[in-house]
C-alpha cells in the first residue's frame, strides 16, 4: 500500500484565527478604506514569515518580509518581465574584490540612509548585522537568524569599519559568488535593538536569555531600512505595514498605504478568500479555479521562474539512490507533460536545474524526457522488477514557498513511478519543518529515515542553483547538500568556478558543472515555477518577474 497524502487543514485555533482576520478585513469601514490605499495578501506560508531581519519561510519569507521592510547591500532588479533580474546596488553603491587578496571585498555604502527609527544605516550597522549571525561571541548573536542566512552564504566570515560609508568583507576562500549571496543579508537598526535590549529587565541576567528576548521584542515592533515599515505583527495571523515616505530610492518610495499579510497555506481557502474579495492578492491559486478567477475579473500573473521544483537525494548507506540507474529510471519515468497538464498549465517541464539556451546548460549526456521502456530497462539491470520493487521514502509539506502543489503533484509521481517499480511512501511535514531540517541533512532525525527531500529552490545565482546541493564543503549543517552527494570532479569544476571572477570563464565552468549535475542525476528533475499569482483588477503596476520575487513597492491600488 502506498501511504496517502493527507489533506492539509489548520488547527481549529488557527483556523478560527484566519476566519476571524479575513472577517475582520471584509467588514472595515468603507469610508476608511475610501481614506486609505491598503492591499491585502493571502500566502502560501502556515505563519508571518520572521520579522526580525532575517526571515524564515523560505523565499516566500524574503518576498513578503524581507524585501519590502529591509535593504541589502546588494538586491535584485525587480523591474522587468521581459528580461532575467540581475544583481544591483542596494544599500552598497559598488563593490570590489581585492586584486591582491581575493578573500576581500570593499564594499562603498550609499550615504543618507535612514532605518525607520532614524538611525544612520553606515559601517557599523553592516559589521553588526554580519555579527549577528555569524559572531557567537556578539552580545545580539541571534541563533535563530542562523540558519536561513549562513547557508546562504557560507564563505563569509568578518565585517571590517574602514570609514562610516566604507566596510571591508573577508571570506574563508575567494569567492565571486559573495556579491549575489549578500543579497540575504539584510540590514537592522543595531539603535532599535538596543533599546529593545534595555528594557528586558535586569532580572534577566543571562547574555544569551537577554539577546533572546532583545530580539523577540524586535520581531514585534521591527526596524529596517526598506520601503514599508510594521505596525501591527499578531504571530499566526498577520502582519500590517505601511509606506515608508522617506525611502531613499524615489522609484521605489510606496503609494500603497498599507500591505496586510495573511497566512492561508491551503490553496482552496486562498482561492476562495480572494473570490469573496477578502483578498486582493493570492500567491499559487488553486489550478482547477484559474478559469473561475479569470471569469471574475481578477488577473493571472505567470512567467517562468529561476526555479527547480525537484526530489532531492539521499546518498547515506543504504540509500536506493546510491545506483545511478535508479536515479536515471526515475527520472524518466516522470510524465511532466501530464503534470503540467494536471497544474493547468502552471509550470514548466524540467530537463534539469537550468533549461536550452541558459548560459550555464552545458551539454548533458543524459538526456531527461519521459521514457517509460528505458526506465524498466535501468531497473531490470539494477535488480528490481514489478514483483521486486524498490522502497523510498519521501519527506514533502503540504504548502509553502515555492512547493507550487506539492500533494497533488507528488500523488501523481507516486503513480508514475509505480510503472517503473518504485513503491513509494511520503512523510508529509510542516513547511517551515521541511525547510529547517533541508540543512539538518538525511542522516537527522528530523528527516525520519526519508530517502530524499522535496524542498523547491531559487536558481538565480551559482551558489544557489547547484554549488551548495553538490559540494563537499556544503554537507549539513554548513548547507543545503542534504543528500550528502560528494564528487571529486564536481568539487573540482565548483573551485574552478568559485575562483574565477571573470563572467565568460565562469559561466563556461557552470555549463561544465551543469552538464555534471545532469548525468549524476542527484536529483528527481520534475518542474520549474511559473510562480502563478491571482489579484484584484484593483492592483495596478504590476511586474512579475523573471525572478523567485516581486516588488510591492511599486505597485498601485486603484
Amino acid at each position: 500500500m502506498h501511504a496517502a497524502l493527507p489533506t492539509p487543514s489548520l488547527s481549529p485555533r488557527r483556523s478560527a484565527g484566519a476566519l476571524a482576520v479575513l472577517l475582520g478585513l471584509s467588514l472595515v469601514g468603507g469610508a476608511a478604506l475610501a481614506q486609505e490605499k491598503v492591499l491585502r495578501i493571502a500566502m502560501t506560508a502556515g505563519d508571518i514569515p520572521r520579522t526580525s531581519g532575517q526571515p524564515d519561510q523560505g523565499f516566500e519569507g524574503n518576498r513578503f518580509t524581507g524585501i519590502p521592510m529591509y535593504d541589502a547591500l546588494t538586491q535584485w532588479d525587480l523591474s522587468s518581465s521581459t528580461k532575467p533580474s540581475v544583481l544591483i546596488p542596494g544599500l552598497a553603491l559598488s563593490w570590489a574584490v581585492d586584486a591582491k587578496d581575493t578573500t576581500k571585498w570593499v564594499f562603498k555604502l550609499r550615504p543618507g540612509v535612514k532605518f525607520h527609527d532614524g538611525s544612520p544605516v553606515n559601517a557599523d550597522a553592516v559589521v553588526w548585522n554580519v555579527r549577528k549571525v555569524l559572531d557567537k561571541t556578539a552580545p545580539h548573536f541571534d541563533a535563530a537568524q542562523v540558519g536561513v542566512t549562513a547557508s546562504r552564504m557560507p564563505t563569509l566570515r568578518s565585517a571590517r569599519k574602514i570609514d562610516d560609508l566604507t566596510v571591508e568583507l573577508t571570506t574563508s576562500e575567494p569567492d565571486s559568488f559573495l556579491p549575489i549571496n549578500l543579497s540575504n543579508l539584510f540590514m537592522a537598526s543595531p539603535s532599535h535593538w538596543d533599546k529593545k535590549l534595555a528594557a528586558v529587565p535586569a532580572s534577566v541576567t543571562d547574555a544569551a536569555e537577554r539577546s533572546k528576548q532583545a530580539w523577540t521584542a524586535f520581531a514585534a515592533d521591527p526596524s529596517g531600512s526598506g520601503p514599508f515599515k510594521a505596525t501591527r505583527f499578531v504571530p499566526r495571523e498577520r502582519l500590517e505595514m505601511v509606506k515608508n515616505t522617506e525611502y531613499w530610492d524615489p522609484k521605489r518610495r510606496p503609494k500603497i498605504d498599507r500591505v496586510v499579510l495573511l497566512p492561508l497555506p491551503e490553496a482552496n481557502s486562498r482561492t476562495a478568500a480572494l473570490l469573496s474579495g477578502q483578498v486582493d492578492w493570492i500567491e499559487a491559486p488553486a489550478p482547477d479555479a484559474v478559469a473561475t478567477i479569470k471569469q471574475r475579473g481578477f488577473k493571472m500573473y505567470a512567467t517562468l521562474q529561476p526555479h527547480i521544483w525537484p526530489w532531492q537525494f539521499s546518498f547515506v548507506e543504504g540509500s536506493p539512490w546510491t545506483d545511478k540507474r535508479v536515479r536515471q529510471a526515475a527520472n524518466l519515468c516522470v510524465n511532466r507533460t501530464a503534470m503540467k497538464e494536471l497544474l493547468g498549465g502552471l509550470m514548466e517541464e524540467a530537463t534539469g536545474i537550468v533549461e536550452p539556451g541558459h548560459p550555464w546548460r552545458g551539454n548533458p549526456t543524459f538526456q531527461i524526457k519521459y521514457d517509460v521502456k528505458a526506465a524498466q530497462a535501468l531497473m531490470t539491470q539494477a535488480g528490481y522488477s514489478a514483483a521486486k520493487p524498490i522502497k523510498v521514502k519521501v519527506q514533502t509539506s503540504a504548502s509553502g514557498s515555492g512547493q507550487m502543489q506539492p500533494l497533488p503533484m507528488n500523488e501523481f509521481i507516486q503513480q508514475n513511478l509505480k510503472d517503473c517499480f518504485f513503491d513509494v511512501e511520503f512523510d508529509v511535514v510542516e513547511w517551515n519543518t521541511l525547510f529547517s531540517g533541508w540543512r539538518l541533512g538525511a542522516k537527522d532525525p528530523s528527516a525520519h529515515g526519508a530517502h530524499a527531500t522535496n524542498v523547491t529552490a531559487a536558481t538565480m545565482d551559482p551558489f544557489f542553483a547547484m554549488v551548495r546541493f553538490v559540494s563537499t564543503k556544503a554537507f549539513p549543517p554548513l548547507s543545503n547538500n542534504w543528500g550528502y552527494y560528494s564528487n571529486k570532479e564536481v568539487d573540482a569544476i565548483i573551485e574552478k568556478a568559485r575562483t574565477t571572477f571573470d563572467e565568460k570563464s565562469r559561466d563556461a565552468a557552470l555549463a561544465q558543472l551543469h552538464t555534471k549535475v545532469v548525468d549524476e542525476a542527484p536529483f528527481l528533475f520534475v518542474a520549474h515555477d511559473v510562480g502563478p499569482r491571482a489579484m484584484s483588477a484593483k492592483v495596478g503596476n504590476v511586474v512579475q518577474p523573471q525572478s523567485w520575487f516581486i516588488d510591492i513597492a511599486t505597485m498601485t491600488m486603484n
